[in-house]
C-alpha cells in the first residue's frame, strides 16, 4: 500500500480582506480585480481598500487558478468553468433532497 501526505492551508475566516486574499491565495490585487469584473468574486465594501471577501473566495480562486493551468485557458474560461460546476453541485444536492422526499413518500 503507498503512503501519500496530502498538505495545505486551512481556511477558517468569516472574511477576508483585499490584502489577505491576495497573500492567501499569492495573487496581485489586479487578478483580484479581473475575478470581481469577471462575476466570481463580491466582495462587499464601497472600494477596494474597503473591500471584504466571504471566506470561500479563497477557494473560488484557487480552484479558477488550477483549472487556468490545467486546461490552458484563459481567466474567464476557468471562471466559467467554475460556476459550471457550482451549479452543477447545486443541482446534484436538489436531485438528492428530492429523491429523498420522494422515498417518504412511497
Amino acid at each position: 500500500m503507498k503512503n501519500s501526505v496530502v498538505t495545505g492551508v486551512v481556511i477558517d475566516e468569516d472574511h477576508f480582506t483585499l490584502t489577505e486574499l491576495t497573500e492567501i491565495c499569492g495573487i496581485t490585487p489586479e487578478t483580484v480585480f479581473e475575478m470581481v469584473e469577471l462575476g466570481l468574486l463580491n466582495p462587499q465594501g464601497s472600494r477596494p481598500e474597503r473591500w471584504l471577501f466571504p471566506g470561500i473566495a479563497a477557494c473560488r480562486v484557487r480552484q479558477v487558478l488550477r483549472l487556468s493551468q490545467d486546461l490552458e485557458v484563459n481567466m474567464a474560461g476557468a471562471v466559467l468553468a467554475v460556476e459550471l460546476l457550482e451549479e452543477r453541485e447545486r443541482l446534484q444536492a436538489q436531485i438528492r433532497e428530492l429523491e429523498y422526499r420522494l422515498s417518504l413518500l412511497r
